[in-house]
């Protein structure tokens, strides 16, 4: 059964704390935007997809309570004006990931529509902008099975070799259901892979310095039963050169993929485009159109977040042989103290470098002038 990390039924939402993976699997309930807003900050939720879901639901849980106790004005436009302050709060907790300020526009829109109708009151903009976020939840799900689907036809059909008949993939930091509201992006290729009986073996990044491939991704493909195997970040090139392994392609997930192509995603992905294109494997990126950002040229323009030196200067979990008590964390330091340390969070992977944009409306290729032309993904 695929891991369910977001869950949500009228009003009521718990995620799993991702900061204690794999360790323990602990849900937590998230009440208010500004919970939201620091569990973005802290990481307790982080992928693109799913940030934007659990801002957006996090919003509606609190306009469901504000219902409930009648602490909602009646007024319409107050009501609008509250809900458009709320999300402009919540895209600051994470800038880079395109999906948060793509679903904050959407839902400002929705409200604002809402207010302007004839007769419209302060409970009817908050129910329109309910039923809009929790709409998102379940699409974002289609989505990403649509994206899976049309992530493992095209392997099958363009990165095995003929007489193989299955696919081995390597994929990086964690695309799954921790990181969307369900199945994933780049490991929804994977799982797809396997429904369909054609995956051989995958492979995961530990994806240091947050290590979200040896916490999560190894977490999930474990949690499913898939044919697995972690490696460090600095195996890669040695695991694409070997023939034992025959690795078919790449899969990676995106926080934004700027106009032309270019691609923002967890620092490291840059490095395996090069080397998928020094041996000749497919190299993939897996997301949803919402993170398909037209407005942004190229990945020059992208602002990269640097992330707190400890990250990379120290390590926790939990003591050997102590795994299963909660909240019994250990912190190691584990370079020298006073180190200058520098920690962007991602890096931008030049589309010359990319095979294909695997969507929920197909796989787009380069055209015959060795351009992606995305902008055609949001015609019809």
């Amino acid at each position: 059964m695929t891991l369910q990390a977001i869950k949500y039924n009228e009003g009521v939402l718990t995620i799993i704390d991702q900061l204690q993976l794999p360790y323990v699997e602990q849900f937590i309930e998230i009440k208010t935007s500004e919970q939201a807003w620091h569990a973005i900050k802290a990481m307790q939720v982080r992928g693109a997809p799913a940030i934007a879901i659990v801002a957006a639901l996090a919003l509606a849980s609190e306009l469901h309570q504000l219902i409930a106790d009648g602490g909602l004005s009646s007024v319409a436009d107050e009501v609008r004006v509250f809900i458009v302050e709320k999300l402009e709060y919540l895209v600051s907790s994470r800038p880079t990931a395109v999906n948060l300020g793509d679903a904050a526009r959407k839902l400002e829109l929705v409200v604002s529509q809402s207010a302007t109708h004839d007769g419209s009151t302060g409970h009817g903009v908050a129910v329109a902008f309910i039923k809009a976020a929790e709409a998102m939840l379940l699409k974002d799900v289609q989505d990403n099975k649509q994206i899976g689907e049309h992530g493992a036809k095209w392997i099958m059909a363009n990165a095995v070799t003929a007489g193989e008949g299955k696919a081995t993939v390597l994929t990086h930091c964690n695309t799954g259901s921790l990181a969307t509201s369900g199945y994933g992006t780049a490991l929804g290729v994977i799982r797809s892979l396997s429904s369909m009986n054609s995956l051989r073996h995958a492979y995961c990044t530990e994806t240091r310095p947050y290590n979200q491939g040896s916490r999560l991704t190894a977490f999930e493909l474990v949690h499913d039963g898939l044919p697995s195997t972690l490696i460090t970040d600095s195996m890669a090139a040695a695991l694409l050169a070997s023939s034992k392994a025959s690795v078919s392609a790449i899969v990676v997930g995106a926080d934004r993929v700027a106009a032309n192509g270019d691609t923002a995603n967890k620092i490291g992905t840059y490095g395996l485009a090069v080397l998928a294109k020094y041996h000749g494997v497919r190299f993939l990126v897996a997301a949803p159109l919402t993170t398909i950002d037209l407005s942004t040229k190229s990945g020059d323009e992208i602002v990269i977040e640097e992330r707190p030196a400890v990250e990379v200067t120290r390590v926790k979990g939990p003591c050997e042989g102590n795994i299963s008590k909660v909240g019994e964390l250990e912190t190691v330091r584990i370079a020298a103290e006073g180190i200058n340390v520098w920690n962007p969070a991602f890096d931008i992977t030049p589309a010359t470098l990319i095979d294909g944009i695997v969507t929920e409306k197909g796989v787009m290729e380069k055209a015959a002038d060795g351009q992606f032309h995305l902008a055609g993904l949001f015609e019809g």
